[in-house]
């Protein structure tokens, strides 16, 4: 092989995230995203979700509020309209996720960094990430782009 064939071959492999010192391959893996989760440290399915978010590329801060009025005040003062509420609130960035939002659409509004408050998926609805019931079919659901107003649109449908 040609020294420029070499170089063009390890330049594309650099290219795919390998690093290459000394003609060493080496994979490092992407850095996972903070994010900062509010709960109840009685809620199965919250506990579910938060193990989702990090095999999905999220490093979740959990912070256990047995408190439920103490959890809802963490939810004004963080702009959730009462209207999207359902167990659990992370914040990513400078968005707010309630409830069992799958990891692709939290990541691509991290992407696409819309002009809203976040994203929700109001309720407990059964097929969600961390709300699955082996046996029982996934309910259709929508996932809400909000903002504090209250307002929100279907930002996806599941």
């Amino acid at each position: 092989m040609t020294d420029r064939r070499r170089f063009l071959a390890l330049a594309g492999l650099a290219a795919t995230g390998l690093i290459l010192p000394q003609g060493i391959l080496a994979w490092t893996p992407p850095a996972k995203i903070p994010m900062t989760v509010y709960k109840s440290p009685a809620c199965g399915c919250c506990h579910s979700w938060v193990e989702y978010v990090t095999a999905n590329g999220f490093a979740p801060r959990v912070i256990d509020v047995a408190d439920q009025s103490r959890l809802d005040d963490i939810k004004t003062s963080s702009g959730i309209p009462v209207g999207v509420r359902s167990c659990h609130l992370a914040l990513v960035g400078t968005y707010a996720v309630e409830g069992h939002v799958p990891t692709d659409l939290i990541q691509k509004m991290l992407r696409e960094k819309p002009q809203a408050r976040g994203l929700a998926v109001p309720g407990m609805i059964s097929g969600t990430p961390g709300m699955e019931n082996p046996g029982a079919p996934p309910q259709h659901y929508d996932v809400l782009l909000f903002q504090r107003d209250g307002s929100s649109r279907v930002y996806a449908s599941r």
